[in-house]
C-alpha cells in the first residue's frame, strides 16, 4: 500500500525532509513556506529538491510565504504545481475572490486526487 505523507505549511516543510526516509511514495504540500514572509532571498526550496520522492506543491495565488510565481521554471524533479486562485497561505479566499472557498478547496481536492492517480497508484501498478 503506497503510503504518501504531507502537510500544510511548516508540516509540509516536514513532510518533504521526511518522505523519503520514511518510506513513502509521495509527499503533498499545502502551502509550502518557500521563504519567510518578506524575505525571498531566504529560499527553502532545497527541502523540495531533496524529498526525494513524487511531490505536489499546493499553493495559495497569494500566498505571501511564496506566491507561485516565485517558484522556478522548471520545477525540481518529481515535483508538480497547483495553484488555488485567490488563496493566501491559509488557503482561504476572499469573498470577492475569483472562486468561492467551496470551490478552492474542491480544487485542493481534485488536484491531489488526480496527482495521487497519476504519480502514486499508476508508479505503483508498474512496480
Amino acid at each position: 500500500t503506497p503510503l504518501v505523507v504531507g502537510g500544510r505549511s511548516a508540516g509540509a516543510r516536514s513532510a518533504a525532509r521526511s518522505a523519503k526516509q520514511l518510506g513513502a511514495s509521495g509527499c503533498l504540500a499545502l502551502s509550502f513556506p518557500l521563504h519567510p514572509p518578506g524575505k525571498p532571498e531566504k529560499s527553502r526550496l532545497d527541502e523540495l529538491a531533496n524529498a526525494g520522492v513524487p511531490t505536489l506543491v499546493l499553493q495559495g495565488e497569494r500566498d505571501t510565504m511564496g506566491r507561485p510565481e516565485e517558484f522556478p521554471d522548471p520545477l525540481p524533479d518529481q515535483t508538480d504545481l497547483a495553484v488555488v486562485p485567490g488563496a493566501d497561505h491559509g488557503l482561504a479566499v476572499p469573498k470577492s475572490g475569483p472562486v468561492s472557498q467551496d470551490d478552492a478547496m474542491s480544487i485542493v481536492v481534485e488536484c491531489t486526487l488526480e496527482w495521487i492517480v497519476r504519480e502514486i497508484a499508476g508508479n505503483a501498478v508498474r512496480r
